[in-house]
């Protein structure tokens, strides 16, 4: 099983997991040129995915299902809220704790995330054992969301703000307040807060995602979550650009893989 994120940010986010034949998105953010130009950097056709699952209803998630749907007939899943929001028909409806199943040895968990204004899910990839999950938009955890995540070995999790940052930024003090609220974004410090919480001897990598343009820059990320997490994780961690993809990691294997696509080697 692998995991790739064709971008993560404000602008559209998408995660590609793959496992064997099936090749499924954990969301669809982006207008259907740009996902076509994103998985043509990996030698991937949309035609080539089996599903497109959604996290929740906001554009930089959602926006761009529907266009999948009428241009390329991929099946989309979700839950009914998201369906309503976007406007979506015929779609494949979830609940929350129900697992998806994608052929023989790929499984798919929505579990419930706090976020303001949506019904909002991460999902948790499992294939023979082993576990990836994608988290996202979320502005705390619940100790259910503890419980499912922990000891997977692979995590994508935002870490969208440095806090000094968003507070002496440029954004108005409603916006700042939504973000850094219960519902809105993980902190730098809250997504090392709560991964140390996570982390087991068993997670091999992880990916900090969703990075605010304004508020946050790679380096700071990174050095924020390893100090609360460096004691404990002795894997892999990287940072997922808006501008992907750069790069897969592959379960079983301790070290990413650059994508020759993108001119970055090892």
């Amino acid at each position: 099983m692998s995991i790739t994120h064709l971008g993560t940010g404000s602008r559209g986010n998408s995660t590609l997991i793959e496992c064997g034949e099936q090749r499924v998105l954990i969301d669809q953010g982006f207008s259907g040129r740009q996902l076509e130009k994103r998985l043509g950097r990996i030698d991937l056709k949309v035609d080539d995915i089996t599903a497109v699952l959604i996290t929740h209803h906001h554009g930089d998630h959602g926006g761009g299902a529907g266009i999948v749907q009428r241009k390329w007939n991929l099946p989309i899943y979700c839950n009914t809220r998201t369906a309503d929001e976007l406007g979506l028909k015929n779609v494949n409806l979830f609940e929350s704790l129900e697992a998806l199943e994608f052929g023989s040895e790929l499984a798919i968990l929505p579990v419930p995330v706090p976020h303001d204004g949506a019904d909002n899910v991460a999902f948790i990839a499992s294939h023979r054992g082993e576990r990836a999950a994608v988290v996202t938009d979320l502005g705390s955890w619940t100790e259910e969301l503890s419980t499912h995540l922990r000891g997977c070995q692979h995590i994508s999790l935002e870490a969208n703000y440095d806090t000094a940052r968003l507070w002496n930024g440029p954004y108005p003090y409603s916006l700042k307040e939504r973000i850094s609220g219960r519902g809105g974004h993980l902190s730098n410090d809250q997504s090392g807060e709560f991964l140390a919480e996570i982390v087991t001897d068993a997670t091999r990598s992880i990916v900090l995602t969703h990075l605010s343009d304004k508020n946050n820059k790679p380096h700071m990320a990174e050095s924020t979550v390893l100090h609360h997490i460096g004691e404990v994780f002795t894997g892999d961690i990287a940072i997922s650009a808006q501008d992907g993809p750069d790069f897969s990691h592959h379960i079983g294997q301790s070290q990413l893989e650059y994508l020759p696509q993108r001119g970055l080697t090892l």
